[in-house]
């Protein structure tokens, strides 16, 4: 693929840093306290490029009490807790099978009431709805209209019902996104497969056309990405039903800058953005800097439109790496955020061991490289799993105890934390994809109000209790740690939008670190084994103590002097 930079217009200054600032930035075997903290190889650690430190990751540097108490500005990471729905699946809202935007918008009290009193709704503050424009697949990831919904889920009129009701509840809407590629069926594909003198032509990527050998490997693990039609061949990096488009085509990306200030128009808060490293990254020959750095430049472009309609408007990317240098090329003027694969990898094992990872000593050195790249604008995007993953319940072996602690560590880290439906509920999960997209659970029995059926839930249909119904009024259930978790973080200011600092724990079953803001801050210790465990609060040289525990979930924590005692499988937060 032509790699030559000019073909796109806007900043271009990346190019150099990636391959000189970024580069030098990893460091080879970061350790705190003599533990392995790549243990995992689930994060690349980092520190800070060599450039002036921009003014929240100076304020960092400081003790922390100097920075509450001076008002000075650390860095900070205002979040908002997402909720990731396949539409399909969640609820129907006509007795068809098959989800839909009505029965979405019938279920915003589950998610959250508006009120902040109550007690018994999620209280998420944001929704990431996969796909919903026509497609024929069941998934979406293959659009055939862009600027429509799929009959399936509704009309235009009740996406726009949907989003006014959120953000009556005080819900962010974002939407899936797909433009790295097309449907087949798409009418711009249909044009330029049978007609070669079509200005649609063009729109796709032709070997022919371009003087391409039609060979080489996908960089998205798809095999041979050529694919055979009406004598020629053309690229789908994913798959033949996806033929990707050419971002080389001004008119191309000024088409898809059309589209997402459509969306944002019709009161959509944001994008999600799918397969976003992939827009010139075809081919495993073009994993390099400047694939990268084009990438980058498209987006920074796309960002920059939209903010034309909503300089606000939040974008998180796709970009499927555990390097914090790849990810962090992307926050530059493109993205707010990117997803932490790493992370949720760590997380999720965590859980599983029940031992820390040290991932904190990582995310220190991570968020002070994305801060210097964003100028301290970015937030995080963290999760356990999503659409594509096995579900944290399996990988956890239907372990209730582990998989509130995967939550817990989850949703008191920085960041905007993503939840994928039915996670709160338990939900099992495997591949083959559709395994780990089966309808939401809401009752035993399955005959609740908004039931989806359009795929047999096959993984869930032994696990008694993983519905809503039967969790809606547990004190002990999973969903109502979800609902306290969140609601603590909403609570608690350094929770919501601190920054972050590692503590020392000297306990492999304790994960400890510390949350801050300007004016707050806190301690988050959690045990992550079946047997109670004790940490010592002395903070060395840093000269703050701790002296009162705000929560501890589920049960009763002691603090006696400097010595906490955590029960088993306990979160406890301090100030």
């Amino acid at each position: 693929m032509n790699l030559e930079l000019t073909r796109l217009p806007g900043r271009r200054i990346w190019y150099s840093l990636a391959v000189t600032g970024l580069a030098a930035a990893v460091l080879a075997g970061c350790s705190n306290n003599g533990q392995d903290n790549l243990n995992n190889s689930s994060q690349t650690a980092v520190s800070s490029p060599q450039v002036s430190p921009s003014p929240s990751s100076a304020a960092a540097e400081q003790s922390p009490q100097t920075a509450a108490a001076s008002g000075t500005a650390v860095d900070e990471q205002p979040s908002t807790v997402f909720y990731e729905v396949f539409v399909r699946s969640f609820s129907d809202s006509d007795g068809d099978g098959i989800g839909d935007l009505r029965g979405l918008t019938e279920k915003l009290d589950y998610l959250n009431d508006g009120n902040p009193d109550t007690t018994d709704d999620l209280g998420i503050g944001g929704i990431w709805l996969m796909p919903v424009n026509p497609s024929p697949s069941y998934h979406g990831y293959d659009v055939t209209d862009y600027r429509s919904i799929n009959p399936d889920y509704g009309t235009l009129e009740d996406m726009q019902q949907l989003v006014q009701e959120a953000h009556k509840r005080g819900i962010k809407v974002i939407m899936d996104l797909v433009v790295n590629h097309t449907s087949k069926q798409h009418p711009w594909f249909v044009e330029s497969a049978k007609n070669k003198d079509s200005k649609f032509r063009d729109f796709y990527v032709w070997a022919e056309d371009q003087n391409r050998p039609v060979s080489g490997t996908s960089a998205a693990g798809s095999g041979n990405p050529w694919h055979s039609l009406l004598g020629s061949h053309y690229m789908g990096t994913f798959w033949d039903g996806m033929p990707d488009l050419n971002f080389d085509n001004p008119e191309v990306r000024s088409k898809m800058e059309d589209i997402g200030k459509f969306w944002l128009t019709q009161g959509v808060d944001g994008f999600r953005l799918d397969a976003a490293k992939h827009i010139y990254e075809d081919l495993l020959s073009d994993k390099s800097a400047a694939t990268t750095a084009k990438n980058v430049t498209w987006w920074q472009e796309f960002r920059k439109a939209m903010n034309e309609v909503n300089p606000k408007a939040y974008i998180v990317g796709e970009v499927w790496e555990n390097s914090a240098v790849s990810v962090g090329a992307y926050l530059d003027h493109a993205f707010d955020s990117g997803f932490n694969f790493g992370l949720a990898e760590t997380l999720v094992n965590s859980a599983k061991t029940e031992k820390d990872s040290g991932v904190v000593f990582t995310l220190e050195r991570t968020y002070k490289l994305y801060s210097q790249i964003s100028g301290g604008s970015f937030s995080d995007a963290i999760f356990l799993t999503n659409h594509d993953q096995n579900r944290v319940m399996s990988q956890l072996g239907n372990n209730p105890d582990h998989a509130k602690m995967a939550a817990a560590m989850l949703l008191t880290l920085p960041g905007n934390p993503f939840i994928y439906y039915g996670e709160e509920i338990g939900m099992l999960g495997q591949k083959p994809d559709e395994g780990i997209r089966e309808p939401m659970q809401w009752s035993a029995d399955g005959k609740s109000t908004g039931q989806t059926t359009w795929e047999q839930s096959s993984n869930n249909a032994g696990n008694p209790g993983g519905d809503v119904e039967s969790q809606l009024h547990g004190s002990s259930s999973l969903l109502d740690w979800y609902r306290q978790l969140i609601a603590l973080r909403s609570s608690v200011p350094a929770l919501q939008s601190g920054g972050i600092r590692d503590f020392v724990s000297g306990n492999e079953g304790i994960m400890a670190f510390e949350r801050i803001t300007a004016s707050q801050q806190v301690l988050v210790a959690l045990n992550l084994t079946a047997k109670p465990q004790t940490l010592t609060l002395q903070n060395g040289d840093k000269g703050y103590s701790y002296s009162k525990i705000i929560k501890a979930l589920p049960g009763e924590a002691k603090l006696t002097g400097e010595t906490l005692t955590l029960p088993p499988y306990t979160t406890v937060i301090l100030e």
